[in-house]
C-alpha cells in the first residue's frame, strides 16, 4: 500500500518542480488540456435532441429519477412529513427499543418495553448531521450561479422544470442513502465507511452480479477522488478567491487558499465526527441567510410576484419559452437542477452512511430532503429573486445561448452567473455583494469539508484504512485547496467536475438492480415507526 501511496506523489513532483519555470496553472492547463477534453467528451458525451445537445449522463440521471418515484409509489412527497420527523429525532427510540423478533420480544403483539435495549447502535453521527454534511457538499455555487445560468439562458420557464427535477431527485437520494447504510462496513475503532464502492461490491454480490460489482466499485472509488480534489475542491477555493477579489480587487488567492486549508484541515482531521458537528451549524445559518436574503427582496417587490409566476409557467410550456421552445427550456431546469443537487452521482451516501441507526431506510428517507432543500427550495429562491428584480428593473435580456448573463459592467464586460445573482440582490438590497461573498466562502468551505470526507472513502477503499493513507490523503487534499484558490486550473476543474458525473454510470446500474432491497428496508422501517 505504501508503494502506491509513493506512486501518487510521484505524480504531483512535476507539478512543484515546473512551478519555478511557468506559473502552476499554465503548466498544468497546457499538459493536462488533451486528457480533460477527452474524458469531458466520454462523460458528456451528448445527443440531439429538437436541435439542443444534451448529455446522456443528464438522461439516465433523470429517468432513474422518474423510476424510483414511480416504483416507490412517490414516496419523495408522502413520506416527507416522516423525513423532518426522523431528521428531528423523533423516531430515534426505536433503535434502542424495538418489537421486532430478530432484536427483540418474539411474542405475538409483545410489549415494546419488554424488548431488551440493542447493544451498541452503529453509526458516528446523528440524522441531522448525516443530512447537514451532505447538504454542505451540494449547497453551494450551484444554487447561487448555476442558477442564474439556467434563466439567462432558458427564460424563466427554466424555474419549473428545476422544480420537478429537484422533486425527482428526492427518490434517488432515497434509494442511494438507504443502501450506503445497509451496506456499510464498520471498523474495530467504531469507525464507518460506507458509500456506492460498499454496495456495488456487496450488494451486487448477493445479486450474482459479484464480477461486475467489483469492478463498478472500483470505478467509483477512482471517480470520487478525482471529484473530490477537483470540483469538490479546487473549483470552491478558485471561486471564493475570486469572488472576494470582485469585492476588495486584490489578488489574495494565495494567502487566502493558505487560510483557507488551515480552517479546512482543523475540522477534516477530526474525521465526519466533527465535519458533522460544523455543518450541523453552518448549512442551517447559511439557508437561513440565503433564503432569508431571499424573502425580503420577494417582499419588497410582492405586487411583481403575480406577474413573474406567470412568466415562468408561460416561458415553461407556452411560446415564451426561449432556447429551443419548451424541451429546450425544460433541458436547462433540468440540467442545472441534477448538476446541483447530485442526486444520482452517488456522493451524498457516503456521509449518510455514517448515521447512528439499525434501520437503513430511516437515513435514506432523511436523505430525501436533500435536493427538496437544495433544489426547491434554495434554488427556487435564487431564481425568483431574478425573475423578478428582471421584471422591475429590466436587467437583461433572456435567452443568451453563450452561458452567462448579456447584462454589461462598467467596462463592457458580460457578467457570469454568480455576478448576475449578486446584480440581482444589490438592485435591492444594496452592497449585498459583501453578504454574498460571505455565503460564498461559507459555501465553499462546508463543500470542501463534506467532499473531503467522500474522497478519502474511495481513498481509503483502494488503498486501505491506515493511518499513512488517511494523512496521505488529507495532505493532498489540504494542498489542492491553496493550488485552486491561487490559480484557475480549467482543465483540471473541468476533468474533475467530469469525474464526479462519471459516477453517475456505476452507481445508477447498481442502484437499479439493488432496488427491490431498498423496498424491503423501507417496508420494515415503516412498520417499526407504525406507519404502515
Amino acid at each position: 500500500m505504501k508503494n502506491k501511496i509513493l506512486v501518487i506523489f510521484a505524480s504531483f513532483l512535476p507539478i512543484v518542480s515546473f512551478a519555478q519555470e511557468m506559473s502552476i496553472d499554465e503548466k498544468i492547463e497546457s499538459g493536462f488540456k488533451p486528457f480533460a477534453d477527452t474524458i469531458g467528451s466520454i462523460v458528456f458525451y451528448s445527443v440531439p435532441i429538437v436541435g439542443i445537445q444534451v448529455p446522456i449522463v443528464l438522461m439516465v440521471l433523470l429517468l432513474g429519477a422518474l423510476f424510483f418515484t414511480l416504483y416507490f409509489k412517490f414516496a419523495n412527497v408522502r413520506l416527507l412529513g416522516v423525513a423532518i420527523n426522523a431528521a428531528k429525532g423523533k423516531y430515534d427510540d426505536i433503535d434502542h427499543h424495538s418489537v421486532e423478533p430478530v432484536a427483540g420480544d418474539p411474542t405475538p403483539g409483545g410489549d415494546v418495553f419488554e424488548s431488551p435495549q440493542t447493544e451498541g447502535v452503529v453509526g458516528e453521527v446523528t440524522h441531522f448531521q448525516a443530512l447537514t454534511a451532505a447538504l454542505s457538499a451540494t449547497v453551494g455555487l450551484g444554487n447561487i450561479a448555476g442558477v442564474a445560468v439556467a434563466i439567462a439562458i432558458g427564460g424563466p420557464g427554466a424555474t419549473l422544470w428545476m422544480i420537478l427535477a429537484g422533486f425527482l431527485g428526492m427518490s434517488t437520494k432515497l434509494v442511494e442513502a438507504t443502501l450506503g447504510v445497509k451496506y456499510r462496513e464498520v471498523g474495530p475503532d467504531g469507525k464507518v465507511y460506507g458509500g456506492p464502492m460498499y454496495y456495488l461490491k456487496e450488494g451486487l454480490k448477493e445479486t450474482k452480479f459479484a464480477g461486475l460489482g467489483k469492478v463498478l466499485a472500483i470505478l467509483f472509488a477512482i471517480f470520487v477522488i478525482g471529484g473530490s480534489f477537483g470540483g469538490g475542491n479546487m473549483f470552491q477555493s478558485n471561486q471564493a478567491a475570486a469572488q472576494l477579489k470582485v469585492l476588495f480587487g486584490v489578488d489574495n488567492g494565495f494567502w487566502f487558499g493558505m487560510i483557507m486549508a488551515v480552517l479546512v484541515g482543523t475540522v477534516i482531521i477530526g474525521g465526519i465526527k466533527r465535519i458533522g458537528l460544523v455543518t450541523e451549524k453552518i448549512v442551517p445559518f447559511m439557508g437561513i441567510m440565503y433564503v432569508g436574503a431571499s424573502l425580503v427582496i420577494l417582499v419588497l417587490n410582492i405586487d411583481a410576484i403575480p406577474t413573474g409566476i406567470v412568466e415562468i409557467w408561460t416561458g415553461a410550456f407556452g411560446s415564451n419559452a426561449v432556447v429551443g421552445g419548451v424541451i429546450g427550456v425544460m433541458i436547462q431546469g433540468f440540467r442545472r437542477a441534477a448538476f446541483s443537487n447530485e442526486a444520482g452521482v452517488g456522493s451524498a451516501s457516503i456521509a449518510h452512511a455514517a448515521v447512528k441507526t439499525r434501520f437503513p431506510a430511516s437515513e435514506g428517507i432523511v436523505a430525501s430532503i436533500g435536493p427538496f432543500v437544495d433544489t426547491v427550495v434554495i434554488c427556487t429562491m435564487t431564481a425568483l429573486v431574478i425573475v423578478i428584480t428582471n421584471i422591475k428593473s429590466n436587467l437583461f435580456t433572456y435567452g443568451n445561448l453563450e452561458g452567462s448573463s448579456v447584462i454589461l459592467n462598467d467596462s463592457g464586460e458580460a457578467l457570469g452567473g454568480v455576478d448576475l445573482t449578486s446584480l440581482a440582490f444589490d438592485s435591492v438590497i444594496p452592497n449585498f455583494s459583501i453578504l454574498l461573498t460571505i455565503a460564498v466562502i461559507l459555501f465553499a468551505f462546508s463543500t470542501m469539508l463534506s467532499w473531503s470526507y467522500y474522497g478519502i472513502q474511495g481513498w481509503k477503499y483502494l488503498f486501505g484504512k491506515g493511518k499513512v493513507a488517511d494523512l496521505t490523503y488529507k495532505g493532498l487534499f489540504l494542498f489542492f485547496v491553496v493550488v485552486g484558490a491561487s490559480s484557475s486550473l480549467n482543465s483540471v476543474i473541468e476533468f474533475s467536475d467530469a469525474m464526479i458525473f462519471a459516477m453517475v454510470f456505476p452507481n445508477i446500474i447498481g442502484l437499479l438492480i439493488l432496488t427491490p432491497k431498498v423496498k424491503s428496508e423501507l417496508n420494515r422501517y415503516l412498520k417499526a415507526i407504525g406507519k404502515k
